[in-house]
C-alpha cells in the first residue's frame, strides 16, 4: 500500500496541534478512522486526537488558537469536540478500559497509547499518527492494521470473544465495515460473533438501528444482511425478514425465497437512489408474504393482500426498531402499499383511468415508487425480464403523458364544499362530500376532465340528480 497521504496532513488543524503540544510537551495522535481512510483513499472530515493527558484541556487551548468559537466539553468520557470549517475534531485523553457483563458502558482510567489502542474495535481502527513534530506523519501500528487494510480484512486486536463481549455494538460494527469496504471479517470473528449473537439484547434499538442503516446505505447492502443472518444477529432485532426465508414445493410448484428475492430488490434499487427510506421500501415491500402464502392447485402459490398487510406491520416494524415515526414512515408504507399497482399495469392494459388513479394515490412519490417497481423485476427468464421492462417504459411513458395532459398528481377535486353549499343552500352534511367523491370518481375515470367548468357542471348534474335544488349558479369560467 502506498502510503502517500503527506498532502492530507497540510491542514491549519495539524499544524496547530503539532506546534502546540512541542511547545508544552505533549503527546497527541491521529488514531481510528481518520488514519484508516487517509490509507485508503477515501475522505473524511471527522478527526479523532488522542492525547497522552487531558482531552478536554488540550481541545480548549487549540480552539482559543483557531478562533473556535464554541467547544463542547464531556466531562464524564473526558472528550471535548469542535467544528473547524468542514471538520469535526474531537479529543480524548488515552484511557484503559474494563467492562462488566450487563453493560456496554466501561469504567475507565487513565491509560497509554498502547492502552487506547488494545480498547479499539478492530485493527484497521487501531492505526495512530503521531502529530510531534520531529516524528510527524509517522503511523504507530501495533497489530498490523496497514497489512489487514491491504488484504481487505477485519480483525480484531485482542481476542475477538473479549472485544465482542466487552461491547457487543463492535459485532454490527464488523459487519457495517466488512460491508461498506467490501472486506472479508476473520473467521475467527465471525465464530466470535455467532457465539456472543444473544448479547445483542444489552445494546439500545437505537444503536442498532444506526449500524443498520448504514449497512443499508452501502453500495451492496445485501451482503451486510447475509452476513447479519448468518452470525444470528438479524433474528435478534428483525425477526420479520427471517420470516422470508424458504422454497415451499407443492405439486411441483415452487414459490421464489423472498428472503433473497427482497435482498435483490435492495441491491438493484441501491443501484438507482441514495435515499434511506427508499431502500427501506424495499426491504419491506414483501414483508407480509409469509401469512398471506397459499396454495392454488391451478395458479400456484399466491401472496393476496401481502401489500396491504406489509403497509399495515410499517409501523409496528419501524417502532421496534427506534426508527423514525414521521412522514419517512408514513412513505415507506405508501410505497410498500403500492409497490403490485405499476406492476399491474405492466402486465395487463394501460388504461388512462389506471394511470390517473396511481398519479393521484401515489403523487409526488411516483418516481420513487415506479424504482421500485422496476428493481422488483427480479425474474431469471430473461424473456421475461425484458417483456417486463419493455412494457414498464410504456408505463412510464404514459404516466408522463397523462400526467401532462390532467394535471392529476396530488389533485383535489376544482369544486370545493364551499361551492356546493353556496350553490344548494345547503349546511355540511354528508351530501357534500358524496358529490365530492363522484366528481373525483369521474375524472379518474375519464369522464370529465380535470377543469373547473367541467367539474361545476357535473356538480350541478348531481345535485338535480340528487333532488337538490340550484340558489345561487356558479360563474362559469370563460
Amino acid at each position: 500500500m502506498k502510503l502517500n497521504y503527506a498532502s492530507s496532513l497540510k491542514h491549519p488543524v495539524f499544524k496547530v496541534i503539532s506546534q502546540y503540544i512541542a511547545e508544552n510537551k505533549i503527546e497527541a495522535y491521529v488514531i481510528g478512522g481518520f488514519v484508516r481512510d487517509l490509507l485508503l483513499e477515501s475522505p473524511s472530515k471527522d478527526i479523532d486526537i488522542v492525547v497522552i493527558g487531558d482531552g478536554p484541556e488540550l481541545a480548549t487551548a487549540i480552539a482559543k488558537i483557531m478562533r473556535v468559537k464554541s467547544v463542547s466539553i464531556f466531562k464524564n468520557y473526558g472528550t471535548a469536540h469542535f467544528r473547524y470549517k468542514d471538520l469535526d475534531v474531537e479529543f480524548v485523553g488515552a484511557r484503559k478500559e474494563s467492562y462488566v457483563s450487563d453493560s456496554r458502558k466501561p469504567e475507565t482510567e487513565i491509560g497509554t497509547l498502547k492502552d487506547d489502542q488494545n480498547r479499539r474495535d478492530f485493527t484497521i481502527n487501531t492505526l495512530a499518527l503521531d502529530l510531534r513534530p520531529e516524528t510527524f506523519g509517522n503511523i504507530l501500528d501495533p497489530f498490523n492494521g496497514i497489512a489487514d487494510l491491504e488484504k481487505g480484512i477485519i480483525r480484531t486486536p485482542l481476542e475477538p470473544e473479549i472485544t465482542f463481549s466487552d461491547d457487543p455494538l463492535r459485532m454490527l460494527r464488523a459487519i457495517r465495515f466488512a460491508s461498506r469496504l467490501n472486506f472479508k471479517i476473520e473467521i475467527s470473528c465471525l465464530e466470535a460473533i455467532r457465539k456472543q449473537s444473544k448479547r445483542l439484547e444489552i445494546i439500545s434499538r437505537e444503536r442498532i438501528s444506526e449500524e443498520l442503516n448504514k449497512i443499508i446505505l452501502s453500495e451492496t447492502p445485501s451482503r451486510g444482511f447475509k452476513l447479519l443472518d448468518s452470525t444470528y444477529l438479524l433474528e435478534q432485532f428483525f425477526p420479520e425478514f427471517i420470516q422470508l426465508k424458504g422454497i415451499e414445493t407443492i405439486d411441483g410448484k415452487s414459490h421464489k425465497d423472498n428472503f433473497e428475492h427482497s435482498l435483490e430488490v435492495l441491491d438493484n434499487i441501491s443501484q438507482n437512489t441514495d435515499s434511506l427510506w427508499l431502500r427501506w421500501a424495499a426491504i419491506l415491500h414483501d414483508i407480509a408474504k409469509p401469512p398471506t402464502k397459499r396454495f392454488d392447485p391451478i395458479v400456484g402459490w399466491t401472496f393476496h393482500g401481502h401489500e396491504e398487510l406489509g403497509s399495515k406491520w410499517v409501523p409496528r416494524i419501524f417502532k421496534n426498531l427506534k426508527l423514525p415515526l414521521d412522514q419517512k414512515m408514513k412513505y415507506v408504507q405508501k410505497l410498500v402499499r403500492l409497490h403490485l399497482r405499476p406492476i399491474a399495469l405492466i402486465k395487463g392494459s394501460v388504461t388512462d383511468s389506471a394511470i390517473r388513479r396511481l398519479l393521484n394515490e401515489a403523487g409526488d412519490d411516483i418516481e420513487d415508487l415506479m424504482l421500485l417497481c422496476n428493481a422488483d423485476i427480479t425474474s431469471k427468464n430473461e424473456f421475461k425480464v425484458k417483456k417486463y421492462k419493455n412494457n414498464f417504459e410504456l408505463v412510464s411513458q404514459k404516466l408522463k403523458d397523462v400526467e401532462e395532459k390532467d394535471r392529476i398528481r396530488n389533485f383535489q377535486p376544482p369544486v370545493n364544499g364551499e361551492l356546493i353549499m353556496k350553490t344548494f343552500n345547503i349546511g355540511p352534511v354528508a351530501e357534500i362530500g358524496t358529490i365530492k367523491s363522484k366528481i373525483k370518481e369521474a375524472i379518474l375515470e375519464g369522464e370529465i376532465s380535470n377543469n373547473f367548468d367541467e367539474a361545476v357542471a357535473e356538480m350541478l348534474r348531481l345535485g338535480k340528480e340528487m333532488g337538490l335544488s340550484v340558489v345561487k349558479t356558479p360563474v362559469f369560467n370563460k
